[in-house]
């Protein structure tokens, strides 16, 4: 499996996740707003994703990695919230921040590799 496919196969499993514990959160304990911010945010980084795969320049795909890294990060950020907020239990919260941390993880090698393998001059 390449790299490719393996962010963009973790971010539909990361984004089905954040569904299923918003739904959670919705109907057992009441909680919207986080709720919400964690589905835009958990669902947009396959979306990026999957953008990127089908983006028409080497720039176009580093532009949507880039926003899928941002939205990784704001997920995680609505994750350590809803942690904090005792809306998640200590097992919910180490199990979706691994996965989170995981996708952060590769976004972050892909992009580097992009980085380090850029032809244009610094400047332009």
């Amino acid at each position: 499996m390449t790299a490719d496919n393996a962010v963009q196969a973790k971010s539909f499993a990361f984004a089905v996740r954040c569904v299923k514990v918003a739904k959670v959160l919705q109907q057992q304990r009441s909680e919207y707003v986080l709720a919400k911010q964690l589905i835009r945010a958990g669902t947009s980084i396959g979306a990026n994703i999957e953008e990127a795969l089908g983006g028409q320049t080497r720039k176009d795909f580093a532009h949507k990695l880039q926003i899928a890294y941002k939205e990784a990060r704001e997920a995680q950020y609505w994750l350590r919230l809803l942690a904090a907020t005792q809306y998640l239990t200590a097992e919910e919260e180490a199990s979706l921040l691994a996965d989170i941390k995981e996708l952060i993880a590769l976004l972050t090698s892909i992009l580097n590799t992009l980085k380090r393998s850029d032809p244009s001059p610094p400047n332009s």
